[in-house]
Order: C-alpha cells, then structure tokens, then sequence
C-alpha cells in the first residue's frame, strides 16, 4: 500500500513537473520564437531572467532579493501565527458553546463580510505605514477563515462522541484536549490553509502602501517604472513562496494526522 501511495505520488509530481514546463515552452515560444506577444506587454524569459540577476546583485525597490523575500515571509508568519492563535480557540469556543455563540457570533457576524483591504486605512490612521498596519491587515484577513473552519469542525464531531465524552466526566481542558481538537483537527487544518492564502493575497495588497520592503513594493515600484519583467518576476515569487509555506503546512498536517496520510494535499 505504501509503495502504492509513492507511486502515485511520483506520477503526480511527474505531470507537475510537465505541466509547468510546457507553460515555460510556450512561453518562450510565445514570446522570444514567434513574437505573438509584444514584450513590451509581457516580457520574455530572458528579461526576466535579467530582472532577476538584477534584483539579487544590483538590488530594486530599496533592497536586494532576499530582504525583500524575508520581510514578505516575517509580515505573513507574523500576521498569520496572530490570527490563527486567536480563531482556532475563538471557533472552538463558539462551537462548544452555544452561550459563547450567542454572544460573539452576532459581532462576528457583522465583521465578516467587511473585505480585508477595506481595514489599511483604519490601519495607516492607528498603526501609520509601519509593518504593523500590514500585519493587522493580514490578522483580519487570516482570522475568518481560521474562525470559521474550526467552528464547523466542532460542530460536526459525531453526536454520539460528545455524549460519550460527556458520560465518562470529560470537562475543561481534558475535553478540549481529548475531544474537540482531534475531532476539529480535518477542519482547524482546512481553515488554517486557507487562512495562509488569504495572508499572503492580502500581505501583496498591503505592501503596495507604503513598503520600504517585500514582494509587494517590488511590484508597485515595477508598476511605476513601467518594468514588466519585474513585475512578473515578483509575481513568480509570491507564487513560489506561498506554495512553499502551504507545502510545510501540509507537512506539519501529515505529521499531526498521520492516519490521513496521501489524503493531504501538500
């Protein structure tokens, strides 16, 4: 079965792997080959190869590649660690309890449509243009999702577990412990994937706002220059960045529900 498994996975990784290359072929052919598409509109593979050295010798945008991938990966840990440390217990509770529903869940309900780019400027008016009002956009964003999905894992933890639990004196910590958390735990992982996705399309639109650093301003500074390599070579990078922090998230997922291993998607 397990050698199954790592065969599938192999063959996957496989049609991948093809896939992306084949982007990369027609888009030299697109480009370089044919000229079907103006450079000027989407740049070739080889300015943004160029873009790329530039980035990472010369520097742009006021730092060099790695400062600006580290302040990026710093304001979404930050921002995320902060969201999911508050919703997991919040949905949790609102789930268990059906007093604590009632009194958060309408103040809850409010909030939530309120799109998380709506916030930087109450953001910028209390926190100013620092990396804290970045890191309380990315809080509002990742903290729904985070809410949510533990919320509805609680609640759909089977009947007859709870009643169980209940006969045998399980209370307080013993049943979060024992209880809700394993019983959650499919769900609290779904909304934490979610949560991360949503931090970094929100830490993107943050740093167009007055960032000295970070994928963000690299793509406002682009957009000012008129530089489309640039711009698509950060765009490459929050996407390699994102996946990267999603595939240790399946990873930690997998390492906490072994049981559900080759159903996680990493």
């Amino acid at each position: 079965m397990v050698g199954l498994t790592q065969r599938k996975k192999y063959r996957r990784g496989i049609v991948g792997f093809a896939t992306i290359l084949l982007l990369l072929v027609f888009w030299y052919f697109a480009t370089t080959l044919t000229g079907w598409i103006n450079p000027s509109r989407f740049p070739r593979p080889d300015e943004v190869l160029s873009a790329f050295t530039f980035i990472q010798t010369e520097g742009y945008g006021n730092g060099k590649l790695h400062q600006h991938v580290l302040h990026s990966l710093k304001l979404v840990a930050m921002g995320f660690a902060v969201a999911v440390s508050v919703g997991v217990p919040l949905g949790l509770l609102m789930g268990y309890s059906r007093r604590a529903e009632a009194l958060i869940n309408p103040t809850f309900l409010l909030l939530r449509p309120i799109p998380p780019l709506a916030w930087i400027p109450l953001a910028i008016v209390w926190l100013g243009l620092d990396d804290g009002s970045k890191i309380l956009v990315i809080f509002v964003a990742a903290f729904v999702p985070s809410v949510i999905n533990s919320y509805t894992g609680v609640r759909n933890i089977d009947a007859p577990v709870m009643e169980a639990a209940s006969m045998l004196g399980i209370k307080g910590w013993r049943m979060v412990v024992e209880v809700l958390v394993p019983g959650a735990m499919p769900m609290i992982f779904t909304g934490l994937r979610l949560s991360l996705q949503a931090s970094w399309t929100t830490l993107v639109a943050a740093e167009l706002i007055g960032a000295l650093y970070g994928l963000g301003s690299i793509l406002n500074q682009a957009a000012q220059d008129i530089f489309p390599a640039m711009i698509l070579l950060a765009m490459v990078l929050v996407g390699i960045c994102g996946a990267s922090t999603t595939w240790v998230l399946g990873a930690l997922e997998n390492h906490a529900m072994p049981w559900r291993k080759g159903r996680v998607a990493t």
